[in-house]
């Protein structure tokens, strides 16, 4: 009887998941960001996304353009590392080959984490932002990749960018440890 209960509370629990830790720092934001990945809704994405994580691709990594109301936008492993020169931040990707569009019917709301990529939909590689707010103009557009479990309230503190591109003044808040958790 003993087991068949404990079948039945595993089975009725919700599915193993696997997450991101980014350990957040700045000006005027010190605090963690905890991502649940959708790895059923974009398993492609989540899976470069960890093994970029994995490998340590992401760590000091800036939020190179943040919008107010809009989201915030990181990820740029080639070129976001160096807060001191931010001209071409947001302008890079990483050493693993883009990836196809994966898009979902998950809105665009606050707190959904998105694929960053170009005018072509195939061409999302590290990239990612979260949302602030909803934003869904971008569904169907962008692939939703994950969802902020903890800490959006850091996510509010991140330096806001120029209101039309994003782009940070002076030093960005930067990723400065990402890890894959489960």
């Amino acid at each position: 009887m003993h087991k068949l209960i404990f079948l039945l509370l595993f089975l009725a629990s919700p599915a193993f998941s696997i997450g991101l830790e980014i350990e957040v720092s700045g000006e005027n934001v010190n605090g963690t960001i905890n991502i649940d990945l959708l790895e059923d809704i974009a398993p492609l994405h989540t899976a470069q996304i960890k093994a970029l994580a994995a490998n340590g691709a992401y760590n000091g990594v800036v939020f190179h353009r943040v919008i107010d109301g809009f989201m915030a936008q990181t990820g740029d492993v080639q070129f976001g590392k160096d807060a001191n020169d931010m001209s071409r931040a947001g302008m890079g990707g990483s050493d693993l080959a883009n990836i196809s569009a994966e898009f979902s019917d998950l809105p665009f709301d606050r707190g959904v984490v998105g694929m960053a990529r170009s005018q072509n939909p195939d061409s999302a590689n590290s990239q990612f932002f979260i949302m602030f707010a909803a934003g869904y103009f971008l569904n169907n557009q962008y692939t939703v990749v994950g969802r902020v479990t903890e800490g959006m309230d850091v996510v509010d503190k991140l330096k806001l960018g120029h209101q039309g591109s994003g782009v940070i003044d002076g030093q960005p808040d930067v990723m400065k440890k990402v890890t894959v958790t489960d």
